[in-house]
């Protein structure tokens, strides 16, 4: 099976398209919706609710310290904010005001990173966005949610809406199949099994999940039975399931499309330490990366399913 295609759906999809289509559906609804970004109408898909909605979407232009100022501003006046930018200069450059104005004053400000992770490819680490889930997993009360797929996206957009907190949705570019089973809706805290095993737990989040059931499939192959889980929410973490995956399997891999230090490896690693430890392997990004497109980046850092088969056969072996 190639990375990224699932066994259900071969069909790929950009979650950003099902970002825009239900945040302009939910905005019909809402008068109290209003689109912020910094000059990233196109890149965010933006365009059908601009045209629907030209006096709620806010373009403060490139100026993310000032987009978070003036979402913050909006919230407090009794409106919804999302905020749309990539990922890289929403988080990087506005970090503080995200602490400051959002999470620390507890505004329900739905913050939107678009096309995560190593999405842009050749532009390089100055557009790559791999520190975020860091970055903004050491700030209190902020919600963390990478959706896996176009159905995910849709529930994440819809939850934050009436969620009433600090919200960021990372919101990938990289197109992914549907790995969500139908029926499954997302329930934000928790996390999603979509694979049983027994030998091995392998966690992943975002784009991720479609390879890790790839690899999943690769490894039914050679007589290891893998778990996967779908870690869809950051923060807060599924302590449970963690816990009853080391428990229950002995071994766990998590794979991210972010660097290991301080991610969805690190979150889970802290659970594991202090509750049930179990032999690990992190995947994720680990040094600025080269020049190329996204699947050679994937490919480069091994976050593709011969990666994440060789982490569980190591593990295996101890």
């Amino acid at each position: 099976m190639k990375d990224g295609a699932s066994s259900h759906d071969s069909q790929m999809f950009d979650c950003r398209v099902a970002f825009a289509d239900e945040l302009t559906h939910l905005a019909r609804e809402n008068e109290k919706i209003v689109a912020v970004c910094n000059d990233s109408v196109g890149s965010s898909n933006l365009g059908a609710f601009q045209k629907e909605f030209p006096d709620r979407l806010i373009n403060v232009g490139i100026a993310e310290q000032n987009m978070i100022g003036v979402s913050a501003g909006l919230s407090n006046g009794g409106f919804i904010p999302f905020v749309c930018a990539a990922t890289p200069f929403l988080t990087g450059r506005a970090l503080e005001q995200i602490k400051a104005d959002i999470a620390y004053s507890g505004y329900p400000v739905v913050l939107c990173g678009m096309s995560p992770g190593l999405a842009y490819g050749e532009l390089g680490p100055t557009h790559h966005s791999v520190e975020d889930l860091p970055w903004l997993r050491a700030i209190a009360g902020l919600t963390l949610i990478v959706p896996a797929d176009p159905t995910q996206t849709r529930d994440a957009v819809r939850w934050a809406a009436t969620a009433n907190v600090p919200v960021f949705l990372r919101i990938g570019r990289t197109k992914v199949p549907e790995v969500t089973p139908r029926g499954m809706p997302l329930r934000v805290g928790q996390a999603d099994q979509l694979r049983d095993g027994s030998d091995v737990t392998v966690i992943a989040t975002g784009v991720m999940v479609a390879r890790a059931l790839a690899a999943a499939e690769a490894l039914a192959k050679i007589g290891i039975k893998a778990r996967i889980i779908n870690m869809s929410t950051v923060q807060p973490i599924d302590k449970e399931t963690i816990i009853r995956a080391a428990r229950e399997t002995g071994r766990i891999v998590t794979v991210e499309e972010a660097v290991v230090r301080g991610g969805l490896g690190s979150a889970v690693a802290e659970v594991v330490v202090q509750e049930h430890p179990v032999p690990m392997r992190l995947l994720g990004v680990t040094d600025f990366a080269p020049t190329g497109n996204v699947e050679f980046l994937l490919d480069y850092f091994k976050l593709n399913s011969d990666g994440i088969v060789g982490a569980a056969i190591d593990l295996m072996r101890r």
